[in-house]
């Protein structure tokens, strides 16, 4: 059936044409009672979103995270409403951190009322473990896409490996997202697409919402290009719907979809942004403001809907949603589940693996081939012991996967054991992504497959993460447990120069909420760093490694690298834990703190030296630890790393000298750099004598 695209004035509507307009309505009017928010596209796309969730979606309300249910992600974040009336009206039920079903809606309609203020369960955009029927974090335009097609590219890992002889279908769900015109414009949805292209993602279908509206006004302004064509380019099938009311039409470009075996699929349904308002649709006024009581009123009479009554559900509608994909959803899960139980009992090993990672548990003794390197003054990178370590977990835990924006041979993150293989259109079972130069789309994609369950990490040289900054922060904001790999970590990439020098980036990852960042010093910091990231649930994870070897420290002379999982630890000490003063480093640093210590302890100085390879992980202990490690009484302190010193009178105080980088480098041989920019033994001693004699006359 088509929904009349001019006037919906009939008294008697059809239960179709009602639900969508319950769904228009309730944007409206939360946008309207909150005085805040984006109705435009709501009332554009609720035919769409109502046709795909009604006839199509594979999901169940009463279990919105069994694991084969079909992906709805909402790119255009700022259209919110769509997704909350559609959450409130299909009666989806809230699930809790654990996943343990509470029974009670995830969106009642005081949630709606409520919309965008404290602490309701619909913030102004779609938000991750804080609404259950949110599958990711969306507001950043482009992200919603570019993260739907690692959720895609983790549903075919997961057949891949778990779908076998009689369970041909146990992981065969779909990925919608629907996006716009912003999402389109941003660089990272070319990113994505392109890989998702060149993958063949069959499973993977794009809504493009082409109302040719932005905030500034008609897209003209600043995009004209031909998008079907670009997305042909990509390798994507490209189907169009003239009429985003049109209900026949969409049910057929969804049924394209769904017939399209050997590649992704992108809708472009032409719509009209605030469809109805008859002075403000097609107008940027409809995008991002109320449309004002009097507008509302208008609308809601050319829906034929009553006029003066707010967040109104007409009886029958959560009715019809019930008969509809509450019905088929209920039965699909449950089918799901009564074959789970059959898989088991045929293949046990891989049922209780899905289960493992399903939860987000590790297999027993995961960590028994991780291996121990004996002391070595002329060492090895940490990217190279990385490496070895990464490698004896990748062969316990078969769902860690991952892989670089072409940077493998560098970062040393490719998993070599036999039969990793590389994840590719023609092996989706390969362990080893390669997600081009793309070090944005890579972060997003990482965060799909990470909201699949999988395990993933990414890598590159840590200069480019200034690339990825977006992505990796809506990691820590959903509280996923993503591993990022970063390489070339200082001044010690040398003759690159100042473009390839990090100088900023340590800082910029301590100041974000939820990230735990691990600077390790040598190789055995690396395995412990190792171990703590692989058992984190809940945060994003920065491993940070040096390009240039580093000496393994002696543990038999030294502290043993264990203390790393506290954060910080007394390497080396003073005779009876005494010290006059305090060398606090990361990295590779810590070595030329050590080298420090001895001289300082040759000339009667008592140093301590702390090893502090994650700030994060130390604020987490508790006062009388941190206090042990840097005791309130020892005023006189420097810390020593090869970055910006932002954030480091933390530690130090503020009379504390911070050898660090205030400018952005230099090209040259890394031996000249350390002089240049006085990361010298006999500079860090300087700065302990002063220190200590400043301290001495101050008190």
């Amino acid at each position: 059936m088509s929904v009349a695209t001019v006037s919906l004035t009939p008294v008697i509507q059809s239960m179709d044409l009602t639900s969508i307009n319950t769904i228009r309505t309730l944007s409206m009017d939360a946008v309207q009672a909150a005085n805040s928010g984006h109705p435009g596209t709501p009332m554009a796309m609720a035919p769409v979103a109502y046709c795909l969730w009604h006839q199509f979606l594979r999901f169940d309300p009463g279990d919105p995270v069994w694991p084969n249910r079909d992906r709805f992600v909402l790119s255009i974040g700022h259209a919110s409403m769509l997704l909350y009336s559609l959450l409130h009206l299909t009666e989806v039920r809230a699930v809790s951190k654990d996943y343990e079903i509470l029974g009670q809606p995830s969106v009642p309609l005081d949630a709606i009322k409520s919309f965008r203020q404290l602490d309701s369960r619909c913030p102004g955009h779609p938000e991750y473990r804080w609404t259950s029927g949110v599958e990711t974090t969306t507001g950043p335009l482009g992200q919603g896409v570019a993260t739907s097609v690692g959720i895609a590219m983790g549903r075919q890992w997961l057949a891949a490996r778990y779908n076998c002889p009689g369970f041909e279908n146990l992981f065969d769900f779909n990925v919608y997202a629907l996006c716009g015109d912003g999402c389109m414009m941003e660089g990272i949805s070319g990113e994505a697409a392109s890989l998702a292209g060149h993958l063949q993602l069959s499973n993977l279908c794009w809504i493009y919402d082409n109302n040719r509206i932005t905030i500034e006004g008609h897209t003209s302004l600043a995009f004209s290009e031909d998008v079907a064509t670009r997305f042909i380019g990509y390798g994507w099938n490209v189907t169009r719907v003239g009429d985003a009311n049109d209900l026949d039409m969409l049910g057929r470009a969804f049924q394209t979809f769904l017939n399209t075996k050997d590649r992704p699929t992108l809708i472009i349904v032409d719509s009209h942004i605030g469809y109805g308002a008859p002075n403000k649709q097609d107008t940027s006024g409809a995008h991002g403001e109320p449309l004002g009581e009097e507008e509302i009123r208008l609308a809601k009479r050319n829906y034929g809907w009553p006029e003066d009554k707010k967040f109104c559900v007409p009886e029958g509608v959560y009715d019809h949603f019930r008969q509809g994909i509450g019905k088929r959803g209920k039965q699909l899960r449950d089918d799901w589940f009564a074959r789970i139980n059959e898989y088991r009992k045929q293949y046990p090993d891989l049922a209780q693996e899905l289960f493992r990672m399903q939860h987000r548990q590790l297999p027993e003794r995961w960590d028994r081939d991780l291996p121990e390197f004996p002391a070595d003054p002329k060492g090895l990178a940490t990217r190279e012991s990385s490496a070895k370590v990464l490698n004896a977990a990748a062969k316990n835990i078969p769902w860690l996967i991952g892989g670089s924006a072409d940077l493998a041979p560098s970062t040393k993150t490719r998993i070599t054991q036999e039969g990793a293989g590389d994840f590719s259109a023609e092996n989706y079972a390969g362990r080893n992504l390669h997600f081009g130069i793309r070090e944005h789309a890579m972060g997003a994609l990482l965060n799909g497959l990470s909201l699949v369950k999988i395990r993933p990490f990414g890598s590159g040289f840590f200069i480019f993460a200034d690339y990825m900054r977006g992505s990796l922060r809506l990691s820590a904001l959903m509280e996923l447990p993503v591993i990022y790999v970063f390489t070339h970590d200082s001044i010690g990439v040398g003759e690159d120069g100042p473009t390839h020098q990090p100088i900023e980036q340590l800082a910029h990852m301590r100041s974000t909420p939820g990230l735990i960042m691990i600077r390790p010093a040598d190789a055995n910091e690396v395995r412990e760093a190792w171990k703590v990231i692989l058992q984190l649930h809940h945060e994003p994870a920065v491993l940070v490694l040096t390009r240039q070897a580093v000496p393994t420290i002696d543990r038999k002379k030294y502290a043993a690298a264990s203390g790393l999982a506290h954060g910080a630890y007394v390497l080396a000490d003073a005779p009876g834990g005494d010290p006059e003063v305090i060398l606090i480093s990361t990295g590779s640093e810590v070595a030329l703190c050590l080298q420090a210590y001895e001289q300082l302890s040759k000339e009667g100085v008592r140093a301590r030296v702390v090893s502090m390879p994650s700030w994060e992980l130390f604020d987490d202990q508790d006062r009388s630890y941190r206090e042990s490690v840097l005791p309130r009484h020892v005023k006189a302190r420097v810390s020593v790393e090869q970055a910006s010193d932002f954030g480091w009178s933390k530690y130090t105080g503020c009379e504390g000298r911070n050898v660090c980088i205030e400018t952005f480098g230099a090209s040259a041989p890394l031996k000249q750099l350390l002089k240049k920019f006085g990361f010298s033994v006999e500079d860090i001693v300087a700065a302990a004598k002063k220190q200590i004699a400043q301290c001495q006359a101050q008190s």
